[in-house]
């Protein structure tokens, strides 16, 4: 199979567990064995905000819970079986430590200005950004924050700044985020490979080495 080329588009927030634990699954994928034949591969990244109402500030974690889940009871339930995924994927997510969720348009900003003319940046913001998140519980919804985590992935800091207050960059984003409404996507994380074949959720590797194998056959 080593002929045509394999792009994976892949739409998903950055406050998204399964989201995490996709990627994680997606590199086990592409790491197997048998996935030995396949062509280069190009991750490309896509917004789409869990929720995109989120005021900019964002609001306090207790609050989310409150109004998503009815209360930290529920979501307890529902995190334990998100830790224990997320452990079989090697992420020991803390989840308990968020304090803030934030609003994700300008980390979506982040990942868009990171892979403008490198692909591999745009990914090793996206593992920042949810790693920042999901481990170290930083505020991913602070213009400093972001800026820092674009200068830890070497960055121009000041030209990240920049990017993240222009209009027009954040105005691409919740374009960008409308249009994978429009195709009919409603919960991520959402791969497509090379454009012809989609796979939702966070799929098993063996599952997504499959759809990529597809693809490729398919590509010719």
């Amino acid at each position: 199979m080593a002929g045509a080329a394999l792009t994976i588009d892949i739409v998903s927030d950055v406050v998204c567990p399964w989201c995490y634990i996709g990627k994680r699954r997606l590199e086990a994928a592409l790491a197997l064995p048998e996935a030995a034949d396949l062509p280069a591969v190009e991750v490309r990244w896509h917004p789409f905000q869990l929720n995109p109402d989120m005021p900019a500030g964002g609001v306090s974690r207790q609050q989310y819970l409150e109004d998503k889940f009815g209360g930290p009871g529920r979501a307890a339930e529902i995190y334990a079986r998100v830790r224990a995924a997320g452990r079989t994927a090697g992420l020991e997510l803390n989840i308990d430590g968020i304090t803030l969720q934030p609003n994700t348009l300008a980390a979506h900003a982040l990942i868009a200005f990171a892979q403008q003319g490198d692909s591999s940046l745009g990914n090793q913001v996206k593992e920042r950004l949810l790693k920042a998140y999901f481990i170290e519980n930083r505020f991913i919804g602070s213009m400093d924050v972001l800026v820092e985590i674009a200068r830890e992935a070497g960055l121009d800091a000041d030209a990240a700044r920049a990017w993240l207050s222009d209009p027009d960059s954040l105005q691409a984003v919740a374009q960008a985020d409308l249009q994978a409404r429009t195709m009919g996507i409603t919960g991520v994380p959402f791969f497509i490979f090379n454009q012809k074949i989609a796979v939702s959720g966070a799929q098993d590797p063996p599952a997504l080495l499959d759809a990529m194998r597809q693809a490729v056959a398919a590509a010719g």
